[in-house]
């Protein structure tokens, strides 16, 4: 199907030492021979040309270039691609951008290219999917979750249990349609039984991977709570090794909420630095309390910080009361100074969430923290070899579906309900995977997925 020729700049928009703009489609190289130096025509697939790029209106200079010409069908969309290496200023590319749309390229809506990439076969939805998710990488975990799926690890399971299923209602369909032949293997309940709970227990191992795929892939979201000046802000700068917060021995210097992405042992964080949980009048800190307490509703892990330095009073009593039912980690601080905090009353209150002591001001029990931290989400370490991670919503919620398809054929079978009934199910799991990789899939969940890549990609 011939397409019109999309073009974007595909690097960030700023100052620095490249940009390129992209193009792609049936007409990228004649557009971008009408207004380069060299005729890119005669040239070979996969090769770099210097020149100059030239406005045919006025025969201006506009840019000098590096222009990469790779044809069809081995390029990223499986159709002619240019990409134009110019500098990076803001003002040359832009220029070099409306020459190439004034001489008949369109604007790339957001993920067309690698859209293209999926319309014209080259990699499926999964694989689609995993190249937002390596830009987005926040360490180098989630980068190799993401390369794998790229690579189509996730997308050739997937496959073999659809061929799993559709053998299955094969059998099915030739056991109803043709049952006067003897030497057509009969497809007893026992077997379907067999292969049904095998392609479960393979959606169950990979549902079991979700939490911490997921995790990878968004952060954990973890809010640092406690009263004012115990010291959440020195927390958040150790962690994060630089100084995002304002540190001071004055309470209620923390106004609103901060938020930083780290990288704990491989595990990303969404760390959000709050404001000090207490009663004031002060306008401005009670504006940021309430954003604190809004942001402990929406975490996934609390660290917990108290005062050793201080008795254990009626306000972090209130803060254990706030985060319960959430994962916690509690961190007893300023070790340094004279212990006045009743441990026992912390023991008890934090019924059975790890305690860290830490000095902060010396950096002593990070590493104890960090450790608490993997601990908690990953058992300490994260298999990232051979296991097959799903981390997209889209994925498990499909998973899930399909887990629960296969239940309900499972059941149909145990109640001796009919092989042609039970097949509904088996054949409504086979499509339900193949939503994964985009064998069924409509247009415009396509158009939606698209829409949140990068301008450009």
């Amino acid at each position: 199907m011939e397409q019109d020729t999309i073009t974007a700049i595909s690097t960030p928009i700023g100052e620095g030492a490249i940009a390129i703009v992209r193009l792609s489609g049936d007409e990228a190289i004649p557009i971008t021979n009408r207004i380069f130096t060299k005729d890119l025509e005669q040239v070979e697939s996969h090769t770099i040309h210097y020149g100059n790029i030239i406005d045919p209106k006025s025969d201006e200079k506009v840019e000098e270039v590096m222009i990469s010409v790779m044809r069809a069908p081995k390029t990223f969309t499986r159709e002619n691609v240019i990409e134009i290496n110019c500098h990076g200023g803001m003002v040359s590319v832009n220029r070099v951008l409306q020459l190439v749309l004034r001489e008949g390229a369109r604007l790339a809506e957001p993920g067309e290219f690698t859209k293209r990439a999926f319309i014209n076969g080259r990699i499926d939805l999964s694989q689609a999917e995993a190249v937002m998710d390596l830009i987005r990488s926040k360490t180098d975990r989630a980068m190799s979750v993401a390369l794998k799926q790229m690579d189509g690890r996730l997308s050739q399971l997937i496959r073999d249990l659809r061929q799993q299923l559709i053998e299955t209602v094969a059998h099915v369909e030739v056991n109803i349609d043709y049952p006067e032949y003897d030497d057509v293997e009969e497809m007893t309940h026992e077997l379907l039984t067999e292969r049904a709970h095998y392609v479960k227990g393979e959606i169950a191992k990979l549902l079991q991977t979700a939490k911490q795929g997921k995790i990878l892939r968004e952060g954990i979201a973890t809010a640092i709570i406690g009263k004012p000046n115990v010291g959440k802000s020195s927390l958040m700068n150790i962690l994060a090794h630089e100084n995002k917060a304002i540190v001071t021995d004055i309470p209620g210097t923390t106004r609103d909420v901060i938020e930083e992405y780290v990288n704990v042992r491989g595990v990303p964080l969404r760390l959000i630095d709050t404001a000090g949980i207490r009663e004031t009048e002060d306008i401005v800190e009670k504006i940021g309390v309430e954003r604190s307490r809004q942001a402990l509703t929406e975490a996934d892990l609390i660290l917990l910080v108290l005062n050793g330095n201080e008795p254990f009073s009626k306000e972090d009593e209130a803060l254990f009361e706030a985060a319960s039912d959430l994962d916690v980690i509690v961190i007893v601080n300023k070790t340094d100074l004279e212990q006045k905090i009743d441990m026992n009353q912390v023991t008890k209150k934090a019924s059975g969430a790890p305690i860290i002591t830490t000095s902060l001001i010396e950096e002593q029990g990070i590493d104890e923290l960090e450790q608490a931290i993997a601990d908690t989400f990953f058992d300490g370490e994260l298999d990232s070899g051979d296991l097959t991670y799903v981390s997209n919503v889209r994925h498990i919620q499909l998973l899930e579906q399909a887990e629960q398809s296969l239940a309900d054929a499972l059941n149909s079978i145990e109640m001796g309900m009919p092989l042609d009934l039970v097949q509904i199910d088996i054949t409504r799991t086979w499509e339900l995977l193949g939503e994964i990789i985009g064998e069924d899939v409509h247009e415009s969940l396509i158009d939606q997925l698209f829409s949140q890549f990068c301008l450009g990609k």
